[in-house]
């Protein structure tokens, strides 16, 4: 008798996640009950508490995996980058692909700390990842020469959010391109400051 090839089939954990995933982005971590997740997963509602605990823990599964399809996509864009400073462009650049996408709703992570509770799991991903972002930021700058990497790192990163919001909101793809116009002045013009403090140094 023939064996059933399972070798390619999800496991129930990965179809809940694959189902968070497209339900939350799609609508929301909050407005999607878990029973939508479970239907759309195929799965048991006791399979969703053993493969994960609690609808917080999924929603932090579904974050972390946005994080590292960023984390992925951006460190593709970097590579092909040869100067620190064509690195954090490729920052922006990485974030326009995202926001050219037919399905982009939004930064996710945005919509799901709108109403993350103090300490929840939700924060907890949230500020992983915006830990992340800052930290590249940051070394970027401190890569290219800014006299003052944390502060240029800040404002990249407020364009950097600004954009995705503008994406969303006014349905506006080309926010990340306007956003790395005004970060290429802001690098420039935190660099030749650099430059004219070691001139006069």
């Amino acid at each position: 008798m023939a064996m059933k090839n399972t070798v390619d089939q999800p496991s129930a954990r990965e179809r809940l996640l694959a189902a968070a995933n497209e339900l939350f982005y799609e609508e929301g971590v909050h407005t999607v009950g878990i029973d939508r997740v479970i239907e759309r997963a195929g799965v048991a509602k006791a399979t969703l508490y053993s493969a994960y605990g609690s609808k917080d823990e999924l929603i932090r599964a579904y974050l972390e995996g946005r994080h590292r399809s960023r984390q992925e996509r951006t460190a593709r864009m970097l590579a092909q980058r040869e100067t620190p400073r064509e690195r954090l462009l490729g920052v922006f650049d990485a974030l326009g692909e995202s926001l050219a996408a037919p399905n982009y709703h939004g930064c996710a992570f945005i919509n799901a700390s709108a109403e993350a509770r103090p300490g929840s799991p939700i924060e907890e991903a949230t500020n992983e990842y915006r830990g992340w972002l800052r930290d590249l930021l940051t070394g970027l700058a401190r890569e290219a020469g800014a006299a003052e990497p944390e502060a240029l790192a800040r404002q990249l990163h407020m364009l950097y959010d600004g954009a995705g919001a503008s994406a969303r909101m006014d349905h506006d793809p080309g926010a990340a391109a306007i956003a790395r116009t005004a970060a290429a002045a802001l690098i420039d013009l935190a660099l030749s400051d650099e430059k004219a403090a070691q001139g006069t140094g």
